[in-house]
């Protein structure tokens, strides 16, 4: 029973560092990255859909992106989605592809981003807090109605608290790794 309280945190520490991961990668660097473009959605064919599934992306070289539409008669769309993205970028349409030069990011803007990268860590480090609180008052509970005994419940905060602190390194890391490519030249 304990060891489904602590997979079941497990579980949901994994999730918000997902999701950390996947807003650290939305946060754009110097350099050409498609996957900065994956949260873009397009109003095409009567309905909102995601970039990725109107075309493809790829980074021909460090500083620019290149997005080439399955079908030509969208490409209009993608180029207004894009500019009406909150990225700041701005689509050069040559019929057939549009071409994203990505500009190099003022050393000011990178403190920013850190910044920002820096309140996403924090956002994730109190999401991994909050799961372990959750699962500690289960444990706690489980003790209070006699279903495990003190001792078990000693291993069990023991097993959570090692698991909280190594999922939070984890959240860590990735925030380091994410500003020392944002610092990068």
């Amino acid at each position: 029973m304990v060891d489904e309280v602590i997979a079941a945190a497990e579980d949901r520490m994994g999730k918000a560092l997902d999701s950390e991961r996947q807003d650290l990668i939305n946060i754009r660097t110097g350099r050409a990255n498609p996957s900065v473009l994956e949260n873009v959605s397009v109003q095409a064919y009567g309905s909102v859909m995601p970039l990725v599934q109107l075309a493809s992306i790829s980074a021909p070289d460090p500083r620019m992106l290149m997005i080439q539409p399955y079908d030509r008669s969208v490409i209009g769309d993608i180029e207004r989605a894009i500019l009406r993205s909150d990225l700041g970028f701005n689509p050069t349409n040559e019929g057939t592809v549009i071409r994203i030069v990505i500009p190099p990011l003022t050393e000011e803007r990178r403190r920013e981003l850190v910044k920002l990268v820096h309140r996403r860590v924090e956002e994730a480090r109190v999401a991994i807090r909050n799961i372990r609180r959750e699962a500690h008052d289960k444990i706690r509970h489980m003790l209070r109605e006699k279903e495990i005994s003190q001792d078990e419940e000693s291993v069990a905060s023991e097993q959570l608290q090692k698991l909280t602190d190594r999922m939070v390194e984890q959240a860590e890391v990735l925030g380091a790794t994410k500003e020392t490519e944002m610092m990068e030249v």
